[in-house]
């Protein structure tokens, strides 16, 4: 059984950049952007509406305050500050889905707010501080051997470890960083092999040949990647035909 995820509501005003409809057609989860580095309130509310009509679980994608960057600029932001940040991104997203007659199922940083937490305890401690001053034991998607799953589980929250299927892999486990070359798979025939690889062999292929071991329970194929919507119906499809149970975890 493995969630299959994608970032959803990534867009401003009349800007749009992910097919909401179409992924969540596809995933069991949805990871909504809450308005620092994408969504806005006619967003939020949107999304929430579709992800409830359809019983897919809705997410709070929490990131740096970082519209102009998308989220993926690194930041240094005061613990007390990213804490009090998260918990406002949580609380705007709960009044939508909360409206749609559902409610934030889990949270989930975005961008470089995502990578910092892998490795520095103090960013990923104030993430979790955030969540719980939200409300509410929401369980935490992350790396898995992160400093976020840690200080997640030390927190009494459910850590929820994911794999990327359109990411490339170092050999130690982590996100090739997107400024290097290869970092994102776009190939969607790769896309659909490394899911079920991810879900069936729990591993995949690193940047440099060798073999990682990835224990998942979520799966993430990014929303702004071209042809996402085509690849994660793919994804699901190849999932199920292998015997994989593609349910949501929260």
């Amino acid at each position: 059984m493995i969630d299959l995820n994608a970032d959803l509501g990534e867009g401003f005003g009349r800007w749009t950049l992910t097919d909401d409809e179409a992924l969540l057609s596809a995933v069991t989860s949805a990871n909504v952007a809450c308005g620092f580095h994408a969504g806005d309130p006619s967003v939020m509310r949107r999304v929430c509406d579709l992800a409830a009509a359809r019983g897919v679980r809705i997410g709070a994608q929490v990131s740096y305050r970082d519209l102009a960057g998308f989220g993926r600029r690194a930041m240094d932001v005061p613990p007390d500050e990213l804490a009090a940040e998260v918990a406002y991104q949580i609380g705007a997203l709960r009044v939508f889905a909360e409206a749609a007659g559902a409610g934030v199922a889990y949270v989930k940083p975005h961008g470089a707010l995502y990578n910092r937490t892998v490795r520095d305890a103090e960013q990923a401690h104030a993430v979790v501080t955030g969540v719980t001053l939200a409300g509410g034991a929401l369980p935490v998607l992350g790396l898995p051997g992160s400093q976020l799953l840690d200080a997640a589980a030390a927190a009494g929250l459910t850590p929820v470890p994911e794999a990327f299927a359109d990411r490339a892999y170092t050999p130690g486990g982590t996100l090739v960083p997107r400024r290097e070359p290869h970092a994102v798979v776009e190939d969607a025939e790769a896309v659909v092999r490394r899911s079920v690889g991810f879900a069936i062999d729990g591993g995949v292929e690193a940047a440099d040949g060798s073999r990682v071991a990835v224990a998942a329970r979520s799966l993430c194929v990014h929303g702004d990647t071209p042809g996402a919507a085509r690849t994660a119906a793919r994804v699901r499809a190849a999932l199920e035909s292998a015997g994989v149970t593609v349910r949501a975890f929260a």
